[in-house]
């Protein structure tokens, strides 16, 4: 990936739409424009869990204004997420082929846990370096993500099914408060809570640790109200709980501090608050500035520094699989030399990167059984929280792995695209070649590709020397016949 001096991110939250674009001057992030909308994607989720076109139009405007902003950036500095609202909505798919052609830029919809990790890497940029361990509490639209980290690593992750919009429009209808309301949301957030809490209090921390708007709207309640001089406390929110019963509704000529553009969220974000310090037993919280656009950047630097999460999760999915790491290397190898006849060589060709992942981690599914290895691979790929991996590159590296063995036609209707096809080829044909899972000594071949037509060329005599791996490339060019693709195996004298 080429170096850039500046880099952006575009957070799709449940709740606002953030952009940020930040220079980068020694490896550090300085921000030069932030941009954000208050979209409330998440408030637009009909019963059936589908995103109203109402709240499409909002979010199709502010994708638009966010596009002349990023104008003349390359594609590869700018990085887009989505987070719970297009994780849960059943018309996602549907929506963000409109959102990408309206961004200009591809959009990730990203796991929950993957939130988690980008937004503890946003906080820990942000605050003074320490040894101490610091948990981080991101209460966001639909969400909350909780994470330990010590320095820049996270130790614990989860992200929860809850958060200010979805528990204001549960808990809040009208944005009118009162104590049956403000009892039953915290309830239902400590409900929440309770899978968990166990093993974060076994963890245990030194400093906690509040991000995003739902914590900085507290805060300068608090502080406004002189009910906490800096930060979130327990005695503050208990004095805020009495203020919101008091005042019937999130008022902000009543609340001072309130600002207008949090209102409507504020009940169902506090009620949240409020259960986190209960069943998390916080006594006070500071408050970081940084949140999960601020993770997206330096994790996209770290790719543009070459220090790609995604390349230490295929390490490390290697390792806790115990994939034979010499047959890898091999397949790898070969695959790739297929791909650069195919495609030309490129190191920063994002088909490249995948490619080099599935032939990497395409037997992580012997660690369960040998007998359709290959199903058991993209399974383990597919569900796996992969830290790096966006949702859909997951589902891509599973599916090209999946189609690296077995029979081609049950996969036609796989979702595979043309670029996939090549990928798979190579890697088929990389698998074939290499079989018998030695070192094998391969003449010089040739490939070609064109109409979904593949033509591989060996000479005669090794052919000849290797009959098994012959008659191998025979059933292979068979099985490409069945999805409408031809491949020729021809002898070059």
């Amino acid at each position: 990936m080429a170096r850039h001096e500046t880099l952006a991110a575009v957070d799709l939250g449940s709740n606002s739409f953030h952009l940020l674009v930040g220079r980068i001057v020694d490896g550090q992030i300085y921000p030069l424009d932030t941009l954000r909308e208050q979209v409330q994607l998440g408030a637009g989720l009909t019963a059936d869990k589908r995103l109203d076109r109402a709240s499409q139009s909002r979010a199709l405007e502010v994708l638009a204004q966010f596009r002349e902003r990023l104008r003349g950036l390359p594609r590869d500095a700018v990085r887009a997420v989505g987070t719970n609202a297009l994780r849960v909505a059943k018309n996602s798919a549907a929506f963000l082929r409109e959102a990408r052609e309206t961004l200009g830029f591809p959009i990730e919809v990203i796991a929950g846990r993957e939130e988690a990790r980008l937004i503890y890497l946003g906080v820990a940029h942000a605050l003074p370096p320490a040894e101490n361990r610091r948990l981080v509490v991101d209460i966001g639209g639909g969400s909350t993500e909780l994470i330990v980290g010590q320095g820049l690593k996270p130790r614990l992750m989860e992200s929860l099914y809850m958060g200010c919009v979805s528990s204001s429009l549960r808990h809040f209808p009208g944005e009118r408060i009162d104590k049956r309301g403000m009892k039953a949301a915290v309830l239902e957030a400590r409900q929440e809570l309770a899978a968990v809490s166990r093993s974060y209090l076994r963890s245990g921390w030194q400093e906690a640790v509040g991000s995003s708007g739902t914590a900085r709207s507290i805060e300068s309640i608090l502080t406004a109200n002189g009910f906490a001089a800096h930060g979130i406390t327990r005695e503050g929110l208990e004095q805020l709980w009495e203020l919101l019963i008091e005042t019937g509704r999130p008022d902000p000529d009543r609340i001072a501090g309130l600002k207008p553009a949090r209102a409507a969220v504020l009940p169902g974000g506090f009620a949240v608050m409020y259960a986190v310090f209960d069943e998390l037993d916080i006594a006070q919280m500071n408050v970081s500035e940084a949140a999960l656009r601020h993770g997206v950047l330096y994790d996209l630097l770290g790719r543009v520094e070459h220090r790609d999460m995604r390349e230490a999760t295929v390490t490390q999915f290697m390792r806790r699989y115990h994939v034979d790491a010499a047959q890898a290397a091999r397949v790898r190898e070969l695959a790739l030399r297929i791909h650069e006849q195919l495609a030309g060589a490129r190191d920063d060709d994002p088909d490249r990167l995948m490619l080099d992942w599935a032939a990497r981690l395409a037997e992580v599914g012997l660690s369960i059984a040998h007998a359709q290895y290959h199903k058991h691979s993209a399974y383990v790929l597919s569900n796996a929280d992969m830290p790096g991996f966006s949702r859909v590159e997951q589902q891509r590296l599973a599916r090209i792995v999946l189609a690296h063995r077995g029979k081609l036609d049950k996969l036609a209707d796989e979702g595979l695209e043309d670029g996939d096809w090549n990928l798979v080829f190579a890697l088929r044909l990389a698998s074939t070649l290499l079989r018998r899972r030695t070192r094998v000594r391969l003449p010089a071949f040739k490939v070609l590709a064109g109409d979904a037509r593949f033509s591989l060329e060996l000479p005669k005599t090794w052919l000849a020397r290797n009959a098994l791996t012959a008659a191998a490339l025979e059933t292979e060019a068979q099985q490409w016949e069945t999805v409408g693709r031809q491949l020729a195996v021809r002898r070059m004298s």
